[in-house]
């Protein structure tokens, strides 16, 4: 389930995006949260699981034409287990809009797309 960034979550926010590439100094993960607080158009939400854990993060951009996913990580013990692709479908449902990816998370959407693909063609 998608929870919207709050101040109380900071910590977790900030645990959770320590886990993506190029985010391991704390000053770094500071700067990115305080750019999604400060800004009227990032926007970040935390994942919390079925046992009420925040196992992830997805942080968007909403654009006049679109919605850019920007960053996205779960915590590598919860991973493998779809979870990534849930948090995208439901920011999807969120902003009611298909998001679009940028230089570095254009891939992970399109691995996305494919996975949802073959499950749809399992089901037929």
């Amino acid at each position: 389930m998608l929870i919207p960034y709050k101040k109380e979550y900071e910590k977790i926010a900030m645990g959770l995006l320590s886990f993506m590439p190029g985010e391991k100094k704390v000053q770094k993960i500071q700067q990115t949260i305080d750019h999604y607080r400060a800004s009227n158009t990032w926007h970040l939400y935390l994942w919390r699981n079925e046992d009420g854990r925040f196992v992830g993060v997805v942080g968007v951009e909403e654009s006049d034409d679109c919605v850019y996913l920007r960053d996205l990580t779960v915590d590598p013990s919860y991973r493998n287990e779809g979870i990534a692709n849930k948090m995208v479908k439901d920011t999807e449902v969120l902003w009611k809009t298909e998001l679009t990816g940028t230089t570095t998370t254009h891939y992970f959407l399109e691995h996305c797309k494919e996975k949802d693909k073959h499950e749809k063609k399992g089901e037929s």
